[in-house]
């Protein structure tokens, strides 16, 4: 559904749904209930501003009543972010693409504590491209290569190769070594994630997570990884390096979830989405974006033990 308002500074309007019915007369009674957390006179003056929209843009009032409307949409108030000390690649940019290298610790979208540091705001501050859209999404913690659609009308030919897995995603992983894991090997496990609960759980039952594990290099019990997911699951390469036993450095959930902690720019999970490659559907042509980035743990253990 296209949101009647528009991005502003780099954020989408935020849309709710309203009940048919219930114990409030209008619908500006059911927000302030249900956000009773927030300043009751700030949603007030939003709604006596015209802030405050329907489908087609249509202004409600404080006396609007409620089932009036299905969906309104409104700016929600930006927290005060402290700015993440990191910086966005841009890798490549033309009429349909945007190709970046995220940082650790950056969230590719708006969410939770992180709204205006995020990948897709300050690039569309940045830039000035307000309908900027992300094609696919890295976990926070992981850096690499991501795609941004520059053009809404060519927009989901790019993002049906993500859903069809017509995309090949390399990355690179540093981790500890076992020799007694015989690797290559591909594993594969049932995964579960839940809304509420934080981690990603393998269960019992058919798969639907698959993963290719390499080991490239490996110096003094470390090893450089490359790993290859043939399937999309949240988390998924993190929990299959645990489950193996050679959990990913830095990993702060997996295999054993750590005390809640500020972020320490100083240790990022040694994560990195090293490639992707596809057909580009508009083209016909093979198109491959490599990353710039580099992960530290495993060329500073080479510098120390040469």
């Amino acid at each position: 559904m296209t949101s009647p308002l528009p991005v502003r500074n780099g954020v989408n309007a935020t849309r709710l749904r309203l009940p048919d019915e219930g114990h409030w007369t209008t619908a500006m009674e059911y927000v302030l209930q249900r956000f009773n957390h927030v300043d009751p006179d700030g949603i007030v003056e939003r709604f006596e501003r015209g802030e405050v929209v329907g489908v087609g843009g249509v202004p409600l009032t404080p006396q609007t009543p409620l089932g009036e409307h299905t969906f309104i949409w409104y700016y929600r108030q930006l927290p005060d972010e402290r700015r993440i000390p990191v910086e966005l690649d841009i890798l490549h940019r033309d009429d349909n693409l945007l190709v970046v290298d995220k940082p650790h610790f950056l969230p590719t979208t708006p969410g939770g504590m992180f709204v205006t540091e995020s990948a897709l705001v300050r690039l569309r501050v940045l830039l000035d491209m307000p309908d900027l859209a992300p094609i696919h999404r890295l976990d926070r913690m992981t850096a690499g290569v991501l795609l941004f659609a520059t053009n809404p009308q060519t927009r989901g030919k790019y993002q049906v190769l993500f859903e069809r897995r017509k995309v090949r995603k390399t990355y690179e992983a540093v981790a500890p070594v076992d020799p007694a894991l015989e690797l290559p090997a591909t594993f594969r496990s049932r995964m579960y994630k839940s809304r509420d609960y934080l981690l990603t759980q393998e269960l019992p039952g058919e798969p639907n997570a698959e993963t290719r594990v390499e080991l490239v290099q490996s110096h003094a019990g470390l090893g450089r990884y490359r790993l290859e997911p043939h399937t999309g699951k949240t988390h998924q390469l993190r929990v299959h390096m645990a489950s193996a036993g050679i959990g990913i450095l830095n990993d702060r959930f997996y295999p054993t979830l750590q005390p809640e902690a500020e972020d320490d720019h100083s240790k990022p999970l040694q994560l990195l989405a090293r490639s992707i490659e596809f057909t580009d559907p508009l083209t016909g042509a093979p198109a491959k974006f490599t990353s710039r980035l580099q992960l530290d743990e495993f060329v500073s253990k080479l510098n120390r033990h040469p």
